[in-house]
């Protein structure tokens, strides 16, 4: 298996010990030598995999794409599945031949793989992810019969929540016996009630395209998916999935690099049926009462769409299914932190700190944050994240063409990582400074004139001059050798 610091374990059996990702010798389905998944547990992994990445944000984007896109819903679904699904798949078999994620990102170099990996941890664990699931399952459940701004309410929804998944997630190696057998497949048959309602219910023809949809549905579509940032969590969700490949038995390293490849290609399938159904619900949806680009969100959409299937209690129906996505990708986010932490941290000034301790510190964070509220979570957190992404994905691509290019010119990772970082960390700190007041109007109206600045991919420009760059840099060094 990999560790969690992305460095390759010895091929001997993992012997049973205590902490999270221990082995236990109770499941006598498979021996401890097997070296693939029979067809049963590979779909029970996949289902994990698939429960650990669908959350809120990817509730939200496909059905108002689809409210926006209407007769264009197609190509803008195709776009939408392109980057929301390849690239968090390419990100996850790009972890897995490298032997971890901080073995990539050390091709740039190994201090920077440190630091990277630890804020990625941190961007998609206690200081936004993690809080964000709790505050948006109770937007949408409890908000609608509570009332906004209830703070009462949303401390004892918060509290309820947090305390429940960091039970579940006491044993992260047996995640698929909970979310892969039970709380997956029950979102999935939620969201396929949904989708039959579409079917039979009665609607007006879809409409034409409006909105930023109403000209180049396919690249919107792709920005759209591109905005989810699943990317960053299928970076480490392989700590949790390789435990719980272990735990039916594949210990062996290859054999369980190749089952979590073959795991996020099933939930990666998984996630292509339910983005596609999600935007059919959202373009029915806004045949029935059009959607306010300005105003309205998936979620906005998907109750307009229940209501008129099955009266107020839809409603209530939407919600169950946020809670219940929100807290899943919860669940996978407190088991892949306090993992990682457990094996970066194993003693805090000179103290041995375990898996359940990362765990209570994590969950009781993330709680404190959640009770900020919705709003102010994702207003800070879209800057940093909108700086991480990027970053992400110029690591994956590159080592998409590690054999025919970049293992031939090795510099070009680290110039391009280099240009894009500084390009992305600097508009971060711009847009953080604007959400604390701090508007530099000179500095933001240069970047928004830049090319792509709308779209979000200005950063393709320096990550082009830095492959140019770095190619030369390798062939110079080359001819001195």
């Amino acid at each position: 298996m990999v560790d969690t610091t992305g460095n390759a374990q010895s091929e001997q059996p993992v012997e049973p010990q205590q902490g999270t990702a221990s082995i236990n010798a109770h499941d006598s389905d498979q021996s401890r030598t097997a070296t693939k998944l029979n067809g049963r547990h590979r779909l029970v992994v996949a289902f994990t995999f698939f429960s650990m990445f669908f959350g809120a944000g990817n509730l939200i984007f496909p059905p108002l794409m689809g409210a926006q896109a209407q007769s264009a819903a197609i190509p803008a679904t195709i776009g939408f599945i392109v980057s929301a699904v390849g690239l968090p798949i390419l990100g996850v078999l790009a972890v897995a031949s490298a032997g971890g994620f901080e073995h990539l990102a050390s091709r740039v170099s190994p201090k920077f793989a440190a630091v990277l990996a630890f804020v990625i941890i941190m961007a998609i664990g206690p200081c936004f992810a993690i809080p964000r699931t709790a505050t948006t399952s109770y937007e949408m459940a409890i908000t609608p019969f509570a009332g906004e701004n209830n703070r009462l309410a949303l401390l004892i929804y918060s509290l309820v929540f947090f305390t429940l998944s960091f039970i579940l997630s006491q044993h992260p190696e047996k995640l698929s016996k909970s979310l892969g057998r039970f709380m997956g497949p029950l979102l999935l048959v939620l969201i396929a009630v949904m989708f039959v309602a579409c079917i039979f219910i009665s609607h007006a023809p879809l409409g034409k395209p409006f909105g930023e949809y109403a000209h180049g549905s396919l690249i919107y579509g792709f920005i759209n998916g591109y905005q989810t940032m699943d990317l960053l969590a299928a970076l480490y969700f392989g700590i949790v999935i390789s435990a719980n490949i272990s735990e039916f038995g594949v210990t062996d390293i290859k054999a369980n690099r190749r089952e979590t490849g073959i795991a996020g290609t099933g939930a990666g399938i998984l996630l292509i049926l339910i983005y596609a159904a999600l935007s059919f619900i959202g373009a029915v949806s806004g045949s029935i009462k059009p959607a306010n680009g300005k105003n309205d969100t998936g979620a906005t959409v998907l109750t307009n769409l229940t209501t008129s299937a099955f009266g107020s209690i839809g409603t209530a129906f939407v919600g169950l299914i946020f809670v219940l996505a929100c807290f899943n990708v919860c669940t996978g986010l407190i088991s892949t932190c306090a993992t990682y932490f457990e094996d970066i941290f194993p003693t805090v000034f000179g103290h041995p700190v375990k898996y359940r301790t990362w765990s209570v510190f994590f969950a009781v964070f993330s709680f404190i944050v959640s009770n900020a509220g919705l709003s102010a979570i994702i207003t800070v957190s879209l800057p940093v994240l909108g700086a991480l992404y990027p970053i992400a994905i110029v690591l994956v691509l590159l080592n998409l063409v590690q054999k025919p290019f970049s293992a031939k010119f090795p510099r070009v990772y680290f110039w391009t990582v280099l240009l894009v970082a500084i390009f992305t960390i600097f508009d971060c700190i711009i847009k953080l400074l604007a959400v604390f007041g701090l508007s530099l109007t000179s500095v933001s109206n240069a970047l928004a004139h830049l090319p792509l600045y709308s779209a979000q991919l200005t950063w393709l420009i320096p990550a082009a001059a830095g492959i140019v760059i770095g190619v030369i840099d390798s062939l110079i060094r080359r001819n001195h050798k």
